[in-house]
């Protein structure tokens, strides 16, 4: 698979390992829904699904791959033939189809998950690869929690599956265990000790146990990785995934630190797509969530207003359009200043003189003490009483 050095590959794992949440799973039709925006987002992988785990799953593989040609569709598998058969039939109408298969790679998974020994387990890796290599041309290999796996061990198992046939590596920190520096470490060990790395594009997948997932994944392309496993929202098990947007927007504002590394994302997408996964999966996103949360583009502090309404970049470093939103929001509370509630005003039709101001100012005060929502017809009010009275 030749590869684009300066291309940061998203590989959006929303319809997979985001739809494992409890009470998040999609039907078929919602899934194509689903993949058609993200392929419309730019993504240049969508992972349709688990096809031996169920006749959902493997059905939706069937039908993102009919009708997604703008993007790989990938199936995910474990190290065992049948899954990888089942996996390439459920591909039979992509147009570029990829088999994600793997195994674990610590001590702990050898040990306790498969009661096996690395010897073995590297055995199983590398046939696995080549199983699938004899189906599919594209062939992802992920070891499994990596994370917290042996670098020496590690490294010979890369080693082994790329020359199996691997054209991407996966190293995951599947449990959210490793501080940035650590996962970047391990991504340039893997650099520097597996002689045929420059053959695949490495990926990184982390989880959001720590709350690390997003600075895990971007330490990894830092030092190396090429392509970025996420979901939209941050979506997936337990504390979720590396978020999508937060990755493509840290690449966008950041351009110097990541030597011009591009995505195709079109980041103008990002609300909209958030709002539509949050609806059909039933999971809404948090108010304070980075870029696409509710308050993400909100000012209610007096002194950030104030700051924001002199210069937006005194509190803002992304622009509410860039990632389709029409405006930031500045919030009427108690907390808020003369400024923010003369913007207000002006943007409602009331142009006051200053001490019309204050008087209405003190009025406001009082009004926002005892309601935590201040509307237009709230401000209107105030207004003409005010100056009625005056």
């Amino acid at each position: 698979m030749l590869h684009d050095p300066n291309h940061l590959y998203i590989f959006d794992t929303t319809l997979r390992d985001g739809e494992q949440v409890p009470g998040c799973q999609l039907s078929t039709p919602e899934k194509v829904e689903i993949g058609i925006e993200l392929q419309r987002l730019g993504v240049d992988i969508v992972e349709a699904g688990f096809p031996v785990s169920s006749p959902g799953d493997y059905q939706s593989v069937v039908e993102l791959s009919k009708n997604l040609k703008d993007v790989i569709i990938c199936a995910l598998t474990r190290a065992n033939e049948n899954d990888i058969k089942v996996a390439a039939e459920s591909l039979q109408y992509a147009k570029r189809g990829r088999i994600h298969t793997g195994i674990g790679s610590s001590d702990m998974h050898i040990q306790y998950k498969f009661n096996s020994t690395r010897e073995k387990i590297l055995e199983r890796a590398v046939a696995a690869v080549k199983y699938a290599k004899s189906l599919v041309e594209d062939v992802e290999f992920y070891a499994e929690d990596a994370g917290r796996a042996d670098n020496e061990y590690l490294a010979k198992m890369i080693e082994a599956v790329i020359a199996a046939g691997a054209t991407v590596v996966n190293i995951p920190d599947t449990n959210g265990y490793c501080l940035p520096h650590q996962y970047a470490a391990k991504i340039q060990y893997l650099k520097e000790n597996v002689k045929n790395i420059d053959n695949a594009i490495i990926s990184v997948h982390c989880h959001n146990d720590l709350g690390l997932a997003t600075a895990n994944s971007i330490s990894g392309v830092l030092a190396g990785a090429r392509q970025v496993e996420c979901t939209i929202n941050g979506i997936g098990e337990r504390a979720g995934n590396t978020s999508l947007e937060e990755v493509a927007m840290i690449v966008q504002v950041h351009q110097n630190a990541f030597d011009g590394l591009k995505t195709n994302i079109n980041s103008k997408q990002f609300t909209a797509i958030s709002r539509k996964v949050a609806s059909m999966m039933h999971m809404p996103v948090q108010p304070n969530k980075a870029i696409v949360g509710r308050n993400a583009f909100a000012h209610s502090s007096g002194i950030h207003q104030d700051g924001f309404l002199k210069h937006r970049e005194n509190y803002e470093i992304i622009k509410p359009e860039d990632v389709g939103l029409d405006e930031a929001d500045i919030i009427l509370t108690a907390r808020s200043g003369r400024h923010a509630l003369k913007h207000h005003l002006e943007r409602i039709g009331f142009q006051l003189e200053k001490g019309e101001l204050d008087i209405v100012y003190h009025k406001f005060l009082d009004l926002a003490d005892g309601k935590k929502n201040i509307t237009d017809d709230d401000l209107t009010d105030l207004v003409n009483k005010t100056t009625l009275n005056a």
